[in-house]
């Protein structure tokens, strides 16, 4: 299963993903991963869950975020959630971009078994149609 969490700036996203972190970290029985651009939610988030500067690795474009999300599954198969951060700032601002990765994701979830969110900064009236079934507006 995989979720956006979708809204403009300044619109709650990340203390939604926050919560639905520590949540996550109280009810998995595996490990929960948060990726993030820089390390702005160091303190924010459970000292359990794993938290990844995506900018240390170098990630950047949908492809590279794919194959990174899809070899930390193949590395450890205890993973349960994973959320990302600032996801167009990591794909970059093409919206359309959405629709391709997403069904990617979404097999990638289904095959390993884990649950994906990612904040996008953008409307919900801005995602492409065939990316909108994944949304949830905060």
């Amino acid at each position: 299963m995989i979720t956006f969490i979708t809204g403009k700036k300044g619109s709650g996203k990340t203390k939604k993903l926050i919560d639905r972190a520590n949540e996550a970290v109280k009810n998995s029985k595996g490990n929960v991963i948060v990726i993030e651009k820089g390390l702005k939610l160091t303190y924010d988030v459970d000292h359990a869950a794993r938290l990844i500067d995506i900018e240390a690795y170098g990630i950047k474009g949908a492809d590279a975020l794919l194959g990174f999300i899809s070899g930390i599954c193949a590395g450890n198969y205890d993973v349960t959630d994973v959320f990302v951060d600032s996801t167009l700032k990591i794909m970059g601002p093409d919206l359309e971009a959405l629709v391709p990765f997403a069904e990617k994701v979404n097999a990638l979830s289904s095959l390993a078994d884990v649950k994906f969110t990612f904040l996008i900064s953008a409307d919900h009236s801005e995602i492409p149609e065939a990316a909108q079934k994944f949304i949830q507006e905060v």
